[in-house]
């Protein structure tokens, strides 16, 4: 199974054999005594690439689930209170990881000093199918949508209007839903959770969705309200990091407007390691109430 998850993962056999200390032709036999066992061929080989059939791709995504189920049930096993597991695998949105985790994570380690923890970020849409696929342990972010994972809330976020320092609203202290009507907001592309909370605003306000432009970064829709390009809205920690007074975008709460998002860790439902994740999330809760996020 770690063969055929690896050579899927890297398209190259010897790149796959490295990553499974094994030799190239011993992987390679054993992955083709799989596909003689099976009756089917889970690899094309050419000269120049490897590509996964359909049969192989449902193949390897069976075997991450059946891998990390063996690492779930071995991570249980191991001493709670010293590692919770020894290793974590995480994902987290960049649109609240970088600035949750550093209030997080020294806490963490001071808890479990043996606990090694892997971080990396994506998309919220691409962690969830990662983690439903085995290839991640937990993710860290806005509530998931896809069935299948377990969620803990650990607090929720305020949502803020940004728009630039000589728009027409710049001078509120807040601003209402009609006062955003025929107004033109930015917007992460799809992926991110914050679409969507965009779009409901849009619906609310009777405003429009700048549709021809995704949004790859927050910093880079703040550059562009920043110079009259449309409105957004930016999430609470985000504007506590990133905004100054004197800056050249303003932000402002929408006073009959209600929405906030949840935030929290997930993993998938029935995981043999749920105790480590309700720690984590235990753990997250204490910050998040410290950074009044509840």
């Amino acid at each position: 199974m770690e063969y055929i998850v690896a050579l899927d993962d890297l398209r190259h056999f010897g790149k796959a054999a490295k990553r499974c200390h094994v030799s190239q032709p011993t992987l390679s036999v054993q992955v083709g005594l799989v596909e003689k066992s099976l009756g089917v061929t889970l690899f094309e080989r050419t000269q120049t690439s490897v590509v996964t059939t359909p049969v192989g791709v449902d193949l390897a995504r069976g075997a991450r689930l059946a891998l990390a189920a063996v690492d779930d049930a071995v991570g249980a096993t191991m001493n709670d209170a010293q590692s919770l597991g020894g290793l974590i695998r995480m994902a987290t949105a960049p649109t609240f990881g970088p600035y949750f985790l550093p209030r997080f994570l020294p806490g963490i380690h001071r808890s479990f000093p043996s606990l090694k923890i892997y971080i990396r970020e994506d998309r919220p849409t691409t962690i969830e199918a990662a983690v439903l696929d085995g290839m991640l342990d937990c993710g860290l972010g806005p509530a998931p949508e896809k069935a299948g994972l377990t969620f803990r809330s650990i607090g929720n976020e305020k949502l803020y209007l940004g728009v630039s320092a000589d728009h027409r609203l710049a001078g509120r202290q807040a601003v209402a839903i009609g006062d955003l009507r025929g107004e033109r907001l930015l917007a992460l592309g799809s992926g991110h959770r914050l679409l969507e909370n965009v779009r409901h605003l849009v619906t609310a306000a009777d405003a429009a969705l700048i549709d021809d432009y995704e949004g790859t970064s927050l910093d880079s829709i703040r550059q562009m309200v920043s110079i009259g390009m449309g409105c957004s809205l930016f999430p609470e920690l985000y504007a506590r990091a990133e905004f100054r007074v004197d800056d050249d975008v303003k932000l402002l709460p929408i006073s009959n407007w209600n929405e906030r998002r949840d935030v929290g860790f997930y993993w998938r439902e029935n995981s043999g390691r749920q105790r480590h994740y309700e720690k984590l999330a235990a753990e997250a809760m204490t910050v998040a109430e410290s950074l009044n996020l509840r």
